[in-house]
């Protein structure tokens, strides 16, 4: 399959910001790939989006099975606890695996009203905090809106007057107080902004890593925007996120972007 034509971007934005998590840049000046990259929790749960969309499975066990199928992928605390249950009942989060996730759920439908109801139905499995909710929903209109062709300067007046984000901030202004934050309410709107200012994917990936704080989400929220809206991952970013998947992982990612990839506007 041509590299082109994987929906890759979430992924890739996880990977080249998993080994940042835990040590943070302040600069868009870093190596994107090193000997500890690696897919995390974002990517785990972003497939099994894929997943149940494609295969028409439950969300909550779909989500239980992926993170128990690899439960050292960095679930936080809540989640983790939630892997170990058998009660699977939402455990009103806020926290942004809501948001890290939803990505797929911009490819799949075909009107706004559809994605923020299937993106509402994604995160309130575990995260059915008005927060959580919001987040993931943000992210998902934002793939949506950025897939249909809209301009950024209407995808930033959507999720304003919808989520009510502040979005007027600027990265280089933001980078500098930025610290850990792994609500959606103090990551969401952070990873748009990245997308906003950026001129190309792979820019778009380095102003979102080089906040700080949780490098692999807001990488992962940035990346699957800015996909859509840039319409292709350089190819040797997505040889290199290719390499380090395991092969059921690019199966389901063939299988999912044959689906879905002709849904975006050209």
């Amino acid at each position: 399959m041509d590299s082109t034509q994987y929906i890759i971007g979430a992924i890739a934005g996880d990977v080249i910001g998993s080994c940042y998590e835990w040590h943070n840049v302040k600069t868009t000046d870093f190596t994107l790939f090193s000997g500890h990259s690696r897919f995390t929790d974002d990517s785990v749960l972003t497939f099994a989006t894929m997943d149940y969309l494609l295969n028409n499975k439950s969300i909550a066990e779909t989500y239980h099975k992926y993170g128990n199928d690899y439960p050292h992928a960095g679930y936080g605390g809540k989640f983790k606890g939630w892997l170990h249950s058998d009660d699977l009942k939402p455990f009103n989060s806020w926290g942004n695996g809501s948001a890290m996730r939803v990505s797929p759920v911009g490819w799949a439908f075909n009107t706004l009203e559809e994605v923020l109801e299937q993106a509402k139905a994604s995160a309130e499995v575990t995260h059915n905090h008005p927060e959580g909710i919001k987040g993931a929903q943000a992210v998902a209109s934002s793939v949506f809106l950025a897939r249909t062709g809209k301009t950024k300067g209407e995808i930033k007046q959507y999720v304003i007057e919808k989520f009510g984000y502040d979005l007027d901030r600027k990265i280089n202004d933001i980078r500098i107080h930025y610290e850990f934050d792994v609500s959606c309410q103090g990551s969401v709107p952070e990873a748009i902004i990245a997308f906003l200012e950026s001129t190309d994917y792979e820019n778009a990936i380095r102003l979102a890593i080089s906040l700080g704080g949780d490098s692999d989400t807001i990488g992962c929220i940035t990346g699957g925007i800015a996909e859509t809206f840039y319409k292709n991952v350089p190819d040797n970013i997505v040889e290199n996120v290719l390499a380090l998947l395991p092969p059921n992982f690019v199966k389901l990612l063939e299988e999912f972007s044959m689906k879905y990839k002709d849904n975006l506007i050209k």
